[in-house]
């Protein structure tokens, strides 16, 4: 066991003592690196203060050469302002010498005006001493003129401005009348060579319009089954269609009267229907008038549509159109109203293309112009203006609207576009045949004509001739002058204008004479 320990511990004190001259030979080297390091480390401080130095030197420098710089440029920059100050005081001495030298010359020009004051002060009190001798003067020659004449002051006055006012009012008719003469010399014959060239170039047929339908039968056994039992039938048929019928004795025919076209031609398409479908009792009665006012108005509207086919007119709103068809249906003075619009509208159009105007947006106001005739419901605004507020409604233009309203000078006239209308209109409505009138409403205007002539005094005699488009006034040659032949004419004309409606115009033509008559024995 002993001999066995022996060796171990042996074993263990070299092993200690191995790492103790281990550790004392480490140490030894180590403070050789720890003093290498440090004189390492020394040269490299030296170095680095060197460095260190010379880098504090070069910035030194370079901040000096920045100064510098800055310093020079700050006195540039002083310089410059010093400059400009010196440039501002300059031009501020010349404007205080420019304002003394103002002031200077404001100055005495201020006393040359209270110089020249005074001498207008002194020449307006020697005018007014004068005035004052003057007004002495004249009111002198007044007080001796009444004296020599009798009269006073404003009787003299009053005197003068009645002769003044007689003598200005025959220069003024005498002008007048000139300028009309004048006005008839230069304008009639290109007015006439226009109406007539228009008017020859358009061609219509006359008006038969009326308020009763004449519907044919084939036999008068179809009048029984039209009236029904106990007069059901035809009972159902005016409270549907609201025309009146009238069956009398007249031979295969029956009259369908009523104002309203459009229910006269219901009535009378219903009834052929009827006829011929062989059933005819109330309930088929409500039921073909039913389709038959459908199938009107699909033909109305066809019939605006080729209206403004046929006359050019594009973009018309569907509404205006519609009431263009329904004036199929109308008549006025027993003149159908499309007929007579159609013809407006190319008499429009012709005669815009003759002055140099527009002939489209013519023949446009001219087909609309009687359109305000076509309401649904009946209404009392007069149907210039009813067409003029649909126009405008519709979208038409201002021209057109306003020639559509001031066709019969409801509203004033605005544009060439509406005298064109109203005299196109006037040409329509007055061409013989166009229209029917009733005797009894001829005869009274007429009579209305010689009655505002015998209004005037010294009138003799008044004639309407020529259907009224002439009135020939007889007057007494001892009462009436030449001068106030002349004047008298223009006042009856000015007279009919204002009192009284009439189609195209009225001639007066007043006649004097003097007649000396001695007998020879």
């Amino acid at each position: 066991m002993t001999d066995y320990l022996i060796p171990i511990a042996l074993g263990v004190i070299g092993i200690a003592v191995g790492f103790i001259i281990a550790k004392v030979l480490e140490k030894g080297s180590a403070s050789k690196v720890v003093s290498a390091a440090q004189q390492e480390a020394n040269s490299i401080i030296k170095e680095a203060k060197k460095e260190g130095e010379s880098l504090k030197k070069d910035k030194i420098l370079q901040a000096k050469e920045k100064f510098i710089e800055l310093k020079a440029e700050h006195e540039k920059v002083i310089i410059a302002k010093d400059k400009k100050m010196a440039e501002a005081e300059k031009r501020t001495r010349d404007k205080e010498s420019q304002v003394s030298n103002e002031l200077s010359k404001a100055k005495k020009a201020n006393k040359e005006i209270e110089a020249k004051q005074k001498d207008v002060d002194y020449k307006l009190e020697y005018l007014d001493k004068k005035n004052s001798e003057v007004d002495k003067l004249h009111k002198k020659q007044v007080e001796q003129l009444e004296v020599l004449s009798g009269l006073s002051a404003e009787d003299a006055k009053e005197e003068l401005v009645r002769s003044l006012k007689e003598e200005a009012k025959t220069d003024a008719m005498s002008f007048i009348q000139e300028s009309i003469e004048e006005a008839k010399l230069t304008a009639q014959q290109e007015a006439k060579k226009i109406i007539i060239n228009t008017i020859q170039r358009i061609g219509t047929e006359e008006a038969v319009e009326n308020c009763v339908s004449v519907f044919n039968l084939e036999s008068d056994d179809v009048k029984g089954r039209i009236i029904g039992r106990e007069g059901r039938n035809i009972r159902a048929i005016e409270a549907a269609t609201g025309v009146e019928i009238i069956v009398d004795d007249t031979p295969d025919a029956i009259i369908l009267s009523c104002f309203d076209s459009v229910r006269r031609e219901v009535a009378r398409l219903s009834l052929h229907k009827l006829v011929t479908d062989g059933r005819i009792h109330p309930a088929r009665i409500e039921e073909v008038v039913r389709k038959t006012r459908k199938q009107i108005d699909t033909e109305i509207a066809e019939v605006g549509k080729r209206t403004v086919i046929d006359l050019g007119i594009h973009g018309l709103h569907p509404e205006l159109i519609k009431m263009v068809g329904r004036m199929k249906y109308r008549s006025s003075y027993g003149q159908n109203l499309l007929q007579h619009s159609r013809e407006v509208a190319k008499l429009c159009g012709l005669m815009a293309a003759e002055l140099g105007l527009n002939p489209k947006l013519a023949k446009r106001a001219g087909l609309l112009h009687d359109i305000g005739k076509v309401p649904e419901e009946e209404n009392e605004i007069p149907h210039a203006i009813l067409g003029m507020q649909w126009a405008e409604k519709h979208g038409e233009k201002p021209d057109v609207c306003n020639a559509i309203g001031a066709h019969h000078d409801e509203v004033e006239m605005k544009s060439l576009l509406a005298p064109i209308v109203q005299v196109c209109d006037a040409i329509s409505g007055a061409r013989p045949g166009a229209r029917r009138q009733v005797l009894d409403s001829y005869i009274q205007r007429l009579k209305d004509l010689e009655d505002i002539a015998f209004g005037f005094t010294g009138v003799k005699k008044a004639y309407a001739i020529q259907a009224g488009r002439e009135l020939r006034v007889i007057v007494e040659s001892e009462k009436v002058s030449d001068e106030k032949a002349a004047a008298l004419s223009f006042e009856i004309s000015q007279k009919i204008q204002t009192d009284m409606t009439y189609p195209g115009q009225v001639k007066i033509t007043v006649i004097r004479e003097t007649r000396a008559v001695n007998i020879a024995k």
